[in-house]
């Protein structure tokens, strides 16, 4: 079996309206589909919810429930607030710095642009808390190439030292030269 694609991704939100708002404002995503039940179909539990579904693109779909009947929703506080991230691919690099203006012009704070040399990034929060990236590709073969030579090692040496292997430390040479 191999897996065709993701069919969507589900995560919480605070107010399906205003989720399903703030993506079309800010990322263009259109409003596919909802659906809402007193009863979960799989687990036949009470739980009243909203489940919503946008387009993310290229087939790709992001989906939110709101769940009113729960605890407010919160985040796991032993992973650090920038791991759990969505990130969205865009088409350029104009687009990238077209919605960091368009966010920062209404208040949003966003971190970067942060060059990956196989791509670059911004990194800003949803009204949910849920973190997210938009990112331009910015690689060549041979960039391609050299990372796609060292992966292996690289995950080999982490699972044996558990200390960050340098074989592909040019990737962010320029974005941590001082950082130390």
């Amino acid at each position: 079996m191999k897996i065709s694609k993701i069919h969507h991704v589900a995560y919480r939100c605070k107010d399906a309206k205003q989720t399903v708002e703030w993506y079309q404002k800010y990322l263009n995503m259109d409003f596919q589909l909802a659906f809402a039940e007193d009863y979960v179909p799989s687990t036949k539990a009470h739980d009243p919810y909203m489940h919503i579904f946008l387009d993310a693109g290229g087939g790709n779909v992001l989906a939110f429930f709101e769940l009113p009947t729960q605890p407010e929703m919160g985040r796991d506080e032993n992973t650090p607030a920038w791991v759990q991230h969505i990130a969205f691919e865009v088409d350029s690099l104009d687009t990238l710095e077209d919605v960091k203006a368009r966010l920062q012009a209404d208040g949003i704070e966003v971190v970067g642009v942060t060059d990956h040399t196989l791509f670059k990034s911004i990194y800003f929060f949803d009204p949910n808390g849920h973190r997210l990236e938009l990112a331009v590709d910015t690689s060549t073969p041979e960039l391609n190439r050299r990372a796609a030579e060292v992966k292996w090692d690289m995950l080999n040496e982490w699972a044996q030292t558990k200390r960050a292997p340098k074989h592909a430390a040019w990737m962010h040479s320029l974005e941590l030269a001082d950082a130390k």
